[in-house]
């Protein structure tokens, strides 16, 4: 059955079904990615996160609907996504500033030929935008794990996404990088009022930060606040144990 309407803008799952080779990695899940608020998906490995993650990509076929609807429930035109892998697979040695990676991917110019004026202002731009300006001339091999993801958001936010899709982007981030990624995060949902969907095993961060949880298990097993979902029977099912536990550690 499809969600019930609501007032918000929203990008719609509707009982998105996807199989491969004669196995079914998602059955069924439907769930509303709200703009303006940050939506965190859980669940064990292998529940399905990252298919889901590829589906709404356009990376796996699937059946089902995927629809982006304004308040009262009419179709909104050409959804526009923005993608933070985990990591960023690269040469760390290579002689590469963030700049010159900025540029090469906002511009069709090679940057062994320099950095255009406009260019330079369009990354400025975007570095400062994800408090992260003062790395445009570091090395890229030598940004730490929560600077390069600073920096792969820059790129995800540049032109503005309705929907901004992160697949565990604070896994091996130290405490100080963390926090100013989640901040940064939160600042860009205020000022861009996007939906954010975002991939986590950090119950503590999903507790602390989201706005609606949604608990996967190849189909949404719960899903609402961070509250209701951690005491739900669904979630001590999946993870051993109930959510009260984990907060009071």
């Amino acid at each position: 059955m499809p969600l019930h309407h609501c007032e918000l803008c929203h990008i719609d799952l509707d009982r998105i079904t996807v199989r491969r080779g004669g196995q079914t990695l998602l059955q069924d899940v439907s769930m509303h990615i709200h703009c303006g608020q940050l939506t965190v998906l859980i669940g064990q490995n292998g529940a399905g996160k990252t298919t889901l993650i590829r589906a709404l990509l356009g990376e796996l076929p699937h059946t089902g609907l995927i629809r982006h609807v304004d308040g009262r429930g009419l179709d909104i035109p050409h959804l526009r996504t923005g993608y933070v892998p985990q990591h960023l697979q690269f040469d760390r040695e290579m002689p590469l500033t963030v700049r010159d990676f900025m540029a090469a991917s906002l511009s069709k110019r090679p940057v062994w030929t320099g950095v255009g004026k406009k260019t330079r202002a369009l990354v400025d731009e975007a570095l400062a935008a994800v408090n992260a300006g003062d790395l445009a001339d570091r090395p890229l091999g030598r940004c730490s794990g929560g600077e390069l993801q600073r920096v792969l958001l820059a790129l995800a936010m540049n032109p503005a996404p309705d929907l901004l899709v992160l697949d565990e982007p604070v896994s091996g981030i130290d405490r100080n990088g963390l926090k100013m990624f989640l901040d940064t995060l939160l600042d860009l949902k205020q000022t861009h009022h996007m939906a954010i969907l975002l991939v986590s095993h950090d119950l503590r961060f999903v507790r602390e930060y989201a706005d609606h949880v949604v608990l996967l298990d190849k189909s949404v097993l719960a899903q609402g606040s961070a509250e209701s979902v951690f005491s739900s029977p669904e979630f001590s099912a999946v993870f051993g144990y109930s959510g009260e536990e984990e907060e009071a550690e």
